[in-house]
This record gives structure tokens, sequence and C-alpha cells, in this order.
């Protein structure tokens, strides 16, 4: 409304339908970070402002027993917790994502967005299909990239992977 757009004009700047967008934001779906990311480019917020209900200062301390949960479901290929509720002028987004095992993962449709990525594995492996090529990581691997390449975190066995995250504006 800050911005004097209609929810259909976001809506087709992201590419998604009127509906898909109003249950996004009512919580009545879950949505890909890809999504999630363009709705904070057109709005012009960052993704963790659209995902925490408080805005951080010079401090943001998140006690795991406060972080929220997993965001996601196993359709999506992975789930997702936002490690830091902090300013919506800061422009690194960290996150946990959680890659579906292999055994439930049905995702193979890569994704792009405008932020560069660097991801760490945590725990498990994956291979990072990036820009048509696969790459093969292992805990203690770690990766940096421009989200505008077609990209999928693809499991590599029936156990979870978690990949630490995080997510930067390039106009820092």
């Amino acid at each position: 409304m800050r911005q004097k757009k209609t929810q259909q004009q976001i809506a087709d700047e992201c590419g998604i339908s009127k509906s898909m967008l109003s249950k996004i934001e009512n919580g009545q779906t879950a949505s890909a970070v890809a999504t999630l990311s363009k709705i904070s480019e057109a709005l012009h917020v960052s993704l963790s402002w659209l995902l925490e209900d408080k805005v951080g200062d010079s401090l943001v301390l998140q006690k795991r027993s406060q972080r929220k949960s997993k965001i996601g479901d196993v359709h999506m290929g992975y789930s997702y917790e936002l490690l830091a509720n902090r300013s919506q002028f800061s422009n690194i987004e960290p996150t946990i994502v959680h890659v579906t095992p292999k055994n439930r993962n049905l995702r193979t449709e890569t994704y792009t967005h405008l932020q560069d990525e660097f991801i760490y594995i945590l725990e498990g492996s994956i291979y990072l299909l990036y820009d048509g090529e696969n790459y093969y990581m292992e805990k203690g691997d770690s990766a940096y990239f421009k989200g505008e390449k077609p990209h999928l975190f693809i499991p590599v066995n029936d156990e979870e992977a978690q990949v630490l995250t995080c997510f930067m504006d390039r106009n820092i």
C-alpha cells in the first residue's frame, strides 16, 4: 500500500497469480525462496522483512528456541529456517536450507532470483545444479554464485542435507 501498488501489479511483477500472492500473504501456502525473493524485490523490502514480524536494529540475536521452525514442504524440494530477524536495510539473508531427501523429493525445476548466493554444506551432501552443470558437494564444501543463473539443490541420497545459505543483494 505504501508503494501504491495493487496486489495484481505485484503478482504480475513476480510472474505469479493474484490468488497465489494472496495465499502466500495470508500464510495459506508455502512458497519457494525464489518466489519470495521476487516479491521482496517488487516491494523493495528484504526477504526477512516478509518472513518476520519484528525488524531488528544494530544487534540481531536469534535464539534457536525462538526461531520459526522449517518453512516450506517436501513438494518444494526443500524447507528453510531464517536465521536472523534483521533490519530491512541490511543486504544479507542468512538461512538454513533443509534439502528434502531423494526418496521424497519431487522438485526438478530450477530456481532463479536476483540475489547472489553463498552456500556452505552443514550436513549431508547435494548436487548443485548450476547453469546446466552438476557439482557434487558434501559437508564442509562451499560455493558462491549468481542467483540469476538457473540452479537447484539436488539430494544425493535418502538423508536430508542442511545447507547454510546467504542471499546477498548486489547493491552492497
